[in-house]
């Protein structure tokens, strides 16, 4: 910290979490130039709107309270000259700088501000330790006389912690921790820095450009603007990644409500526009699945179905997942191998009476010759498939997953129906016209991954939405 010429150390109250939405009530900060402290202010801020309850609770902050003060127009151009020339620090700095340049935009400003995060300083510091909140580092380090959710309460907080790491770990170390975090990758001179200056850092999908309007690369984060200036760093890993920062003219970003929403249209993105830096996503390939017949006599027992031969009512019965037509023989070879079953049922071997040659030499347990019944073998193909199987759809009819953003504000609805996904909801009138959507199913295995994930985790949303009525105060 001593090696910057100035900081500024901020903390904010406010309405809530939404800098889209709500408003800020308090305003603390102390600036330092080169190491000393040079001012120290705070106020109330008037929202213009209701504080919740809740919030008043939690802050001490009730509407009373900030009746008279100053709105943050009002206060503007003071917050300013303590910004000015200055790293803005915070704790969780995104929430409050994404806060001040909410308000700022309200009157037709727009802020540039370097900032520096004290919870990703925290971790970088102490990476023994796994909680990085203010409550936590004020608990651990024993800091005392705190007031806690008040804004210069929170304001000290931070100062003490720099202090106490700055006598436990040596002023150097901290330094290098601050230059490590403050360090921002060197735009290569073709690119022009204005049109990344507002990369959001929030969830999204971004377009890499060259010379035409053929994207070279498309990627996805939850957080923009560090993914994206990630591309620009000196240190290449990757001679692609080398390509891609050299070729790149223009950027794009598109934000969206979460990660799973940005996954989405990455993957829809990538095949519809087919960017020459995309691989595994961009190929046109042609997935295949092996089907299990219902017959345990009927020969072949198994066969291979295209990615767009696949229908609804087949789904269940299907298992695996294969770029070729070889890598799927090979595994079903080896799953015969491994659990004895015979390759004339399987298709593998032509079909000719008499034992198989698996059989001879104690690799098959005779099915072709009479040995073992075809049901027993037939059970035993479907267990051993089990692990590979393309699961039913399990629910009764169409579902939506719901991604809300704190961010930006965003909230959208994923609407699925029989692994097909119908597309993005973001008001009552695109999920009505995704609930009338009639459109033939169409398996998707990059989807099908994407959504199985999903539903395993526990913090997924689903809402099924079998009647319009279920649809009512979703947004």
């Amino acid at each position: 910290m001593d090696t910057l010429e100035a900081i500024t150390y901020l903390d904010l109250e406010t309405t809530g979490a939404t800098p889209l939405r709500d408003r800020i009530t308090e305003i603390a900060l102390v600036r330092f130039e080169h190491g000393v402290e040079v001012a120290r202010w705070q106020t109330l801020i008037n929202p213009e709107q209701s504080i919740p309850a809740f919030i008043q609770n939690l802050t001490g902050i009730n509407n009373d309270m900030v009746a008279n003060a100053p709105t943050f127009a009002e206060v503007a151009d003071k917050l300013l000259s303590f910004l000015e020339g200055a790293v803005m620090a915070a704790h969780n700095v995104r929430f409050d700088h994404g806060f001040i340049k909410a308000e700022f935009k309200r009157i037709g400003i727009t802020l540039r501000q370097k900032v520096l995060c004290t919870v990703k300083l925290s971790r970088l510091l102490y990476p023994e330790y796994k909680s990085h909140g203010l409550d936590a580092i004020v608990q651990r380090h024993h800091i005392a006389n705190i007031v806690r959710h008040r804004a210069m309460g929170d304001v000290e907080a931070m100062l003490a912690f720099v202090e106490v790491a700055r006598n436990e770990l040596g002023p150097q170390a901290l330094n290098q921790a601050v230059q490590t975090l403050m360090s921002v990758p060197s735009l290569p001179p073709h690119i022009d820095a204005r049109l990344l200056e507002d990369l959001p850092e929030t969830p999204g999908v971004y377009l890499f450009y060259g010379d035409n309007d053929l994207p070279l690369y498309i990627g996805k984060s939850v957080n923009l603007r560090a993914r994206v200036l990630s591309h620009f760093n000196s240190d290449h890993a990757y001679t692609k990644e080398m390509r891609i920062s050299q070729e790149i003219k223009h950027v794009e970003w598109i934000t969206t409500a979460g990660e799973f929403s940005a996954l989405l249209l990455e993957s829809k993105l990538i095949k519809a526009r087919q960017p020459i830096y995309n691989r595994q996503l961009r190929s046109e390939r042609q997935l295949c699945t092996w089907q299990l017949s219902n017959q345990p006599q009927q020969i072949p027992l198994v066969n291979l179905v295209r990615e767009d031969e696949i229908e609804p009512k087949q789904i269940g019965s299907l298992f695996g997942t294969f770029k070729t037509k070889r890598q799927a023989t090979e595994v079903l070879r080896t799953i015969a191998e491994k659990h004895q079953l015979c390759p004339k049922y399987l298709g593998l071997e032509t079909w000719s009476k008499g034992a198989c040659f698996s059989h001879q030499i104690k690799r098959c347990k005779g099915v072709c010759c009479g040995k073992e019944a075809p049901e027993l073998h037939y059970l035993r193909l479907q267990q051993a498939l089990m692990a590979h199987r393309i699961k039913i759809w399990p629910f009764a009819g169409k579902i939506a997953i719901k991604e809300h953003s704190n961010e930006n504000d965003i909230t959208q609805l994923h609407v699925f129906d029989q692994w097909t996904y119908l597309g993005a909801a973001e008001s009552e009138d695109d999920l009505e016209s995704l609930l009338e959507d009639t459109s033939e199913f169409k398996f998707d295995h990059d989807t099908y991954k994407l959504l199985l994930k999903a539903l395993n985790s526990q913090k997924t949303r689903v809402v099924e939405l079998s009647t319009a009525a279920e649809t009512s105060n979703l947004y």
